[in-house]
């Protein structure tokens, strides 16, 4: 598998994930990210480290960075746990929003066993406060296509989130019913498209970003 590296330099990598790839996976024989860009160091002669300082789910295509050093690791796990790095996704979903513009705030709460996350009352046990904000780009033929900011950082947080709001991504099996009903083909329409970030050395701000993926004919 052909890596799609944007950026690179002593401290941290930034590249594309494919949809379908795991960030890191113990399964035998399953390419994860994690171990290519290892793979990627170890060819160049490099110390092998690649430090994992966020996640995107397996089906989710989008920009990531990863650290070379522990010490930058440290460094850019800091700023994803303050929220202080910038994260944007596209979704295709069907339906739309009344408005153009919007704010969504729900409490969420984890189901282990089954690996979903469902809304849930405010003062739910273990539920946590969930938002995110959109603006739709584009609208037709009952879908659209929307930009989404995320304000929090929760299990299944955008997928849970626009179901709820009746608005569910195209290609998702878990959180989309009709998609169990009359599978559409797609894969999971959502794209983690921008990441911007402090550089933990330079303290330069920095941001990635890669085109829009989603176009309603």
């Amino acid at each position: 598998m052909d890596l799609s590296i944007l950026y690179e330099d002593e401290d941290l990598l930034v590249c594309r994930k494919p949809a379908g790839v795991a960030v890191q996976t113990k399964k035998l024989g399953q390419a994860d990210m994690e171990s290519l860009l290892k793979n990627y160091r170890a060819a160049r002669g490099e110390q092998p480290y690649i430090g994992v300082v966020h996640r995107l789910d397996q089906p989710v295509e989008g920009v990531m960075v990863f650290a070379k050093t522990k010490e930058a690791a440290a460094a850019l796990g800091r700023q994803i746990m303050a929220k202080l790095a910038d994260k944007c996704y596209y979704a295709l979903v069907d339906g739309a929003p009344e408005k153009k513009w919007g704010t969504l705030v729900d409490y969420l709460v984890r189901d282990g066993r089954t690996n979903t996350s469902s809304v849930a009352e405010c003062g739910t046990k273990d539920a946590k406060r969930a938002e995110l904000s959109y603006e739709v780009i584009e609208q037709k033929n009952g879908r659209a296509v929307l930009k989404i900011r995320l304000e929090t950082g929760r299990h299944h947080q955008i997928r849970v989130q626009l179901a709820h709001a009746g608005m569910p991504i195209v290609g998702d099996r878990k959180y989309n019913f009709k998609e169990n009903i009359t599978p559409s083909g797609e894969g999971l329409c959502l794209c983690s498209y921008r990441i911007g970030f402090r550089h933990p050395k330079s303290h330069k701000n920095l941001a990635f970003e890669i085109d829009k993926p989603y176009h309603l004919s």
